[in-house]
C-alpha cells in the first residue's frame, strides 16, 4: 500500500474513531433523557392513573393540573423559595467574593470552607439543618439549656415559616459557589483599567458600582440560570428538611408531581406538572444558550 493510501487509512479512522467512542453514549442519552420526555410528554395528555394507559384524554390532567389547590400552593412556595434563594445567594456571593478579591492572607483556607457545603448533597444538607432547626433538639435546646428560656425559633414547624427553613439551607449550600463564580470574574477584570480609574481619583465605591458589577453582567446571568434550575426542581432538600410540610406547607413542583405520580395515583395529572416544570426551564436556559452561540459567532 502507498504512503499516500496509508495516511488516506489512517485519517479515515481518526476521523471516525471519535464518533465510534462517542455513539453508545449519544444513544444511551437519546433513549432514556429524551425518550422518556416524550414518554412523559405522552402520558401527560393521557388517562393514566396509577399505571400508565395510553387512552388520549385532551388537556384534561393539564386542566386537573392548573385547577389543583396543591398546584397553586406549590407555585407560590416556589415563587417565595426562588426569588429569596436566588437574591440572597447572589447577594452573598458577591460579597463574600468581594471580601476575598482583598488579598487576604487566609484566603486559601476560606476558599474551601466556603465551597464545602457545596459538595455535599442536598439530602445531607436537609437532614443536618432538620437537625438544627427542630426546636426539640437543635438552636431552641441549645439556647434554653444554656440559660435563655424566652429563646424560640419554631420555623421548622410553623406552616407560616417553614418555607423560609428551606430558603436558609439552600443559601448556605449554594452561595460558596456562586461566590466562587463572581471570583473568577473579578480576576478576569482588566487591571489596568482599575489602576486608570484609580489614577482619575474613583474611590472604591464608585469603581464597584461603575466598572467592575457592570462587568459582572455574563456572571450574574450565569449564577441566575444556574439557581433558577436549582429551584424549580428542588425535591431532595424539601423532603430531606420538612418533608413538604406542615400539611403542604412547603410543597413545591418537585414534591407535587412525585406525590401525585407516585402517591396519589395520578400520573397523568404528575406528568403534566413534569412537563410544566421542563417548560419552564427550558425558558429559561434556551434564550440564554441562544445569546452565548450568538455571541460566539459574532466574534
Amino acid at each position: 500500500m502507498s504512503s499516500k493510501g496509508k495516511y488516506s487509512s489512517r485519517h479515515f479512522w481518526q476521523q471516525l474513531l471519535p464518533k465510534i467512542v462517542i455513539a453508545p453514549s449519544f444513544v444511551l442519552i437519546l433513549f432514556f433523557v429524551y425518550g422518556f420526555i416524550a414518554w412523559t410528554t405522552y402520558i401527560s395528555f393521557s388517562r393514566s392513573r396509577m399505571l400508565p394507559n395510553y387512552n388520549l384524554d385532551g388537556v384534561r390532567p393539564y386542566e386537573k393540573l392548573w385547577n389543583s389547590l396543591n398546584w397553586q400552593v406549590a407555585l407560590e412556595n416556589l415563587a417565595i423559595f426562588g426569588i429569596l434563594y436566588i437574591v440572597i445567594c447572589c447577594a452573598l456571593g458577591l460579597l463574600l467574593a468581594i471580601l476575598l478579591d482583598q488579598k487576604i492572607r487566609i484566603e486559601g483556607g476560606l476558599r474551601p470552607i466556603f465551597l464545602y457545603p457545596m459538595a455535599l448533597s442536598f439530602i445531607v444538607t436537609g437532614t443536618a439543618w432538620k437537625w438544627f432547626l427542630n426546636p426539640g433538639l437543635g438552636l431552641e435546646k441549645t439556647m434554653h439549656e444554656l440559660g435563655w428560656e424566652s429563646f424560640s425559633f419554631d420555623w421548622l414547624i410553623n406552616p407560616d415559616m417553614a418555607i423560609y427553613t428551606i430558603v436558609i439551607a439552600g443559601v448556605w449550600q449554594t452561595s460558596g459557589f456562586v461566590m466562587a463564580m463572581f471570583l473568577a470574574g473579578l480576576r478576569g477584570i482588566d487591571s489596568e483599567m482599575l489602576k486608570a480609574a484609580q489614577l482619575d481619583g474613583a474611590s472604591s465605591f464608585q469603581m464597584y458600582r461603575r466598572i467592575i458589577i457592570p462587568q459582572l453582567r455574563p456572571v450574574f446571568l450565569s449564577a441566575f440560570i444556574v439557581l433558577a434550575h436549582m429551584a424549580i426542581k428542588s425535591y431532595d432538600l424539601v423532603i430531606a428538611l420538612t418533608g413538604g410540610g406542615p400539611g403542604n406547607a412547603t410543597a413545591m413542583p418537585a414534591t407535587f408531581m412525585y406525590s401525585y405520580t407516585f402517591s396519589r395515583n395520578q400520573m397523568a395529572v404528575g406528568s403534566a406538572s413534569a412537563i410544566i416544570m421542563l417548560m419552564t426551564i427550558a425558558a429559561i436556559i434556551i434564550p440564554y444558550l441562544y445569546s452565548e452561540l450568538k455571541e460566539k459567532k459574532h466574534e
